[in-house]
């Protein structure tokens, strides 16, 4: 039973920080026509957020075992 929980919650954890990584790149390609310099320090603000959320989803790493069919 604990296998279980465990990899449901990689699975949950994995999904969130998917979720957040797609959103920040749907903002970063709205920001990316603009050229104002506000909106270039909005951009590297996005970009950073991306940067983190990708290093959370490395950190995550593998799922701790397959789930069972």
């Amino acid at each position: 039973m604990g296998v279980e929980r465990a990899v449901t919650l990689w699975y949950v954890r994995r999904q969130f920080v998917l979720d957040e990584i797609a959103q920040l790149e749907e903002q970063l390609a709205q920001k990316e026509p603009q050229t104002t310099d506000a909106s270039q320090v909005d951009v590297t603000e996005v970009e950073q957020a991306l940067a983190r959320a990708r290093a959370k989803l490395l950190a995550l790493g593998p799922c701790p075992r397959p789930m069972m069919g």
